[in-house]
Formats: structure tokens, sequence, C-alpha cells
């Protein structure tokens, strides 16, 4: 497979292309036309013209794209545009390409996207191989971070059930210490309730006694 054409647009506004000197045809001419379907929204599609097939994918605004001459290999076309646009998004960052003319920036980038069409157009099978790996490692990566998300929601339960725990058992102490607290003061208001009634019991023992043998008990004495 190779790879003969690449640019960077914003939506029609051609930014920096290039295109591989073993091949001739109309391609820029084509890309306009073709740049002018594109949405200008996020995202990523493929389009067949002949022989060939553009690639492209749209972020913020701005179009990668490449054109190709095989139809059934898509993953190095499009790992050399998600290379191209982590270069040229360090480059330039967010709002220089959103303010620049046409071609302003292809006299420098047009040799960065030269030299990443020679090199995926080199490496060939071997890129497709290191894609198909950084995929089964980006696999694992999302796997592991949702374990780990798992395991901490997990160990967020068991922080929320331990504070339950430590409340619960808190509420149990002061319960407890309420309790002997009501204890005391029932045992206290029962002994105070029962020196009251011997108090009172023999205080209307005493006054009976008066009324019958005097409150000097003279009366019983006589007898």
């Amino acid at each position: 497979m190779t790879i003969v054409y690449a640019l960077v647009s914003r939506q029609k506004t051609v930014l920096a292309e290039h295109t591989a000197t073993s091949v001739t045809g109309n391609f820029p001419t084509v890309t306009r036309v073709l740049l002018a379907k594109i949405p200008p929204h996020d995202g990523r599609q493929i389009y067949n013209y002949d022989d060939y097939v553009f690639h492209y994918v749209v972020e913020n605004g701005i179009c990668f794209l490449c054109m190709s001459d095989e139809k059934n290999r898509h993953r190095v076309p499009f790992a050399l545009l998600q290379e191209i646009k982590d270069l040229f998004t360090h480059k330039y960052g967010l709002e220089v390409p959103q303010r620049a003319i046409a071609f302003s920036l292809n006299e420098v980038f047009s040799r960065t996207l030269q030299d990443r069409m020679d090199y995926y157009n080199s490496a060939g099978a071997n890129v497709d191989s290191l894609s198909q790996v950084k995929n089964q490692i980006e696999s694992v990566k999302e796997n592991m971070v949702q374990n780990i998300e798992q395991v901490l929601e997990r160990g967020e339960k068991i922080e929320l059930l331990v504070d339950k725990t430590d409340r619960l058992n808190q509420q149990a102490f002061i319960f407890e210490r309420s309790g002997r607290e009501l204890k005391r003061a029932m045992w206290w208001r029962n002994a105070r309730w029962a020196v009251f009634l011997v108090v009172a019991g023999g205080f209307a023992i005493f006054f009976v006694a008066g009324l019958f043998c005097g409150f000097d008990f003279h009366r019983c004495k006589a007898h």
C-alpha cells in the first residue's frame, strides 16, 4: 500500500499539503471537491475515488486527510492521520490554524507531511502490526481503568459501611450511657419516695397514737 497524498485544511482552506512524486493525477482538484462535502464537526470517514481511497479525520474544525491506493487497508492511513494531527496540534496549537490563511503553513508543515508519508509507506505492515499492538494496549488500559474504578467504588462503599458502623457504635454507646443515667435517676427517685413514705407513715402512726393516748402519751401511761 502507498499513501500518495496528504493535507491539513480548515474546511475548504488548505493550510498545508504534500503529493508523492512517484504518482501523477489531479488529486488536489478532487480533494477540493471532497473538502466541500466534509462536515465541520469532529469525526472520521472514508471515501473511494476510482482506484484510490481518501481517509480523513476532523477535530476542532481542522481536517487531516490522506489518499492511498489500497481499498481494504485502513489502519495505516488512520495511524498516519493520528500522528499528523498530534504533530500539527503540538506545533500550532488550536488558535493559529483557525486564523491562518491558505497555504500559510505549507512551507514548514509540508516537510512534516512528506517525512511521515515516507515513513508509513516504508514501514507498511510493521505499522499495521504496531497499530494492532497499540489497540490491544489501549484495550488493556481501559480494562485496568475500569477495574481500578470498580475497586475504588467498592472501597468507597466499604468506607461508607465502616462510617455507618462507627455511627451505630457511637449511638449504641450514647444509648447505653443514657440508659444507665435513667436507671440511676429512677433509683434515686424511688429511694426518695421510700424515705418519704417511711417518714409519712411514722408521722401518721404518731398522729393516730396521739389522738388516742395524747400527744404526750399520758393516757396510755395511766393504763
